[in-house]
């Protein structure tokens, strides 16, 4: 059946980052549309950051394209080149490979809705510019791992 519910796709809270990084994403929340769909290319989710809330730590991906559209509220998009406020309407893409580390913050009072799309590519890997921490390939078979950048685990 090609029309998705939404109300019925899988959710989630939180993040799997490491101690002391997963605590401005804790309170992130997320539907996986494309999920509910059986797509397995490409992630589909709406992601609901509320106040002070962040989207991920900064971080780059080497094998995947992201593109992140706003449907609601006010978001300020942090990248290497600095911090841009974006409001329902607007969108942003990263390519894959670009060490661009970029991520969204919520600064706002009320909750912002993001519409994800990225790639799914079990080669990908990628860092995390402002800490001390990467991720390794693999991580859609369930082997997701972070680690310090020397590659010490935590």
């Amino acid at each position: 059946m090609p029309k998705i519910d939404i109300d019925a796709a899988p959710r989630g809270s939180g993040t799997r980052y490491p101690k002391p990084y997963d605590e401005p994403c804790l309170m992130r929340a997320w539907s996986r549309v494309g999920d509910a769909a059986d797509l397995t290319q490409f992630g589909v989710n709406v992601v609901t950051l509320a106040p002070g809330v962040w989207s991920s730590q900064r971080h780059w991906h080497s094998h995947e394209d992201e593109f992140v559209w706003v449907l609601e509220g006010e978001v300020m998009m942090v990248t290497d080149a600095g911090e841009e406020t974006l409001r329902a309407g607007d969108c942003a893409g990263f390519k894959a490979g670009v060490k661009d580390g970029h991520h969204f913050q919520n600064r706002s009072q009320k909750d912002v809705k993001l519409l994800v799309i990225g790639t799914r590519n079990d080669d990908d890997y990628g860092e995390y510019p402002d800490i001390d921490m990467k991720f390794l390939a693999g991580r859609y078979e369930g082997s997701a791992m972070f680690r310090r950048k020397d590659g010490s685990p935590f």
